[in-house]
């Protein structure tokens, strides 16, 4: 059986993000609700993966805090010492829809460093692959200002830890999150040996990012890949973005590590995205990203959790990527109807989207 390690610290759960109306700020004529990203899909998914016993087939790997070297050789000073303040008053906005709350500081320090040290265990072989159900998330945050509930860079973070202290040339991410990795690009932009590839929800969020056109700039050019599907894209646009550009991207770079900002929203029943991902879905694109790991990069393969707001659906897709790490037969989905539904076939606007991004594969850098 693949020794799977898994990064879990209760901790997570307590940073708060106050009250909102979905995502927005509450007031005037928007009643207050809790805010949108909150602990349940999250925690509801670990509960699931203890009474399905697929935590019996995990290795628990425990996370600790980034330092402050670690964490200012990605973002400024005077960024952090902006959130360290509202953390320490209880409340304020580290940018644009990132609130933090009392200690949020210290919870981010501690999900910076479950990605970093789950990405370190998958580099070290101290497990073969690695998922990191941390909160809050990282991959909207860029090097000065907290975006989209992120507050910390947190795979970046871990992918610098890993070039200091292990000697790491070349990393991939793979983004599928609904949502753009604005941040993990911004960071890795002029970067050549950092690829950065993100699956998303054309426009959905940022607004001004994400597009075909960014590709990095200088050194960089060719290294990050937008791959902005219409909304609708379902099972069938979603495999053949993997097949036709994720993979061969993979393979002309050949990474010695890959990184997934697993976010679950672009599932069918999340409120912030409009996909028709299933838990079949996930499943495919976990086995596809593990059979592109042993054969580039010795199978070292870690997930890092961003997005997923369906208390619902995406504990059950997170319990899909979960078994199939772990070579376990999967778990009949309640919702497998959701599958059925219309628009889950490659659709043409999809097709010719994708043809359009293949054509510049030759763009990507060569790995040795």
């Amino acid at each position: 059986m693949p020794n799977v390690g898994f990064v879990w610290h209760e901790r997570y759960m307590w940073h708060n993000t106050g009250m909102a109306a979905g995502s927005i700020p509450a007031g005037g004529l928007v009643e207050p609700e809790i805010h949108i990203e909150n602990p349940s899909a999250k925690r509801r998914m670990r509960n699931l993966l203890e009474v399905t016993g697929v935590m019996d087939s995990l290795t628990p790997l425990r996370p600790r805090p980034v330092t402050m070297d670690e964490v200012l050789r990605v973002h400024g000073a005077a960024y952090i010492e902006r959130l360290q303040a509202m953390s320490e008053l209880g409340f304020g906005e580290a940018g644009d829809h990132a609130p933090v709350g009392k200690n949020s500081w210290e919870i981010a320090l501690m999900s910076a460093g479950g990605c970093l040290v789950a990405a370190e265990a998958v580099w070290d072989r101290t497990v073969d692959t690695a998922y990191a159900l941390v909160r809050p998330p990282g991959h909207h945050c860029e090097r000065d200002r907290g975006r989209g509930f992120c507050l910390l860079a947190n795979i970046p973070i871990a992918i610098e830890h890993l070039r200091r202290t292990r000697g790491a040339r070349r990393i991939a991410t793979v983004d599928w999150d609904v949502h753009h990795g604005n941040g993990t690009q911004s960071l890795f932009y002029e970067d050549a040996d950092v690829l950065t590839i993100s699956l998303h929800q054309d426009r959905c969020y940022p607004l001004d990012s994400g597009g075909v056109e960014e590709r990095g700039t200088g050194a960089g050019e060719g290294a990050n890949i937008n791959v902005p599907l219409p909304p609708g894209t379902g099972h069938g646009g979603y495999l053949a973005a993997f097949d036709r550009i994720v993979l061969p991207a993979l393979e002309r770079f050949r990474p010695e590590i890959i990184i997934v900002p697993s976010g679950f929203d672009a599932c069918a029943m999340d409120p912030l995205g409009r996909m028709l991902l299933t838990t079949d879905s996930y499943r495919a694109m976990t086995e596809r990203l593990m059979a592109a790991a042993a054969q580039l990069c010795q199978g070292r393969l870690a997930l890092c959790h961003e997005g997923g707001y369906s208390p619902a659906y995406a504990p059950w897709c997170g319990l899909a990527v979960m078994e199939t790490l772990a070579g376990l037969p999967p778990t009949p989905d309640p919702y497998a109807h959701l599958a059925l539904s219309g628009g889950q076939e490659l659709k043409p606007a999809e097709d010719a989207l994708i043809g359009m991004i293949e054509a510049r594969l030759e763009h990507v850098p060569i790995g040795a």
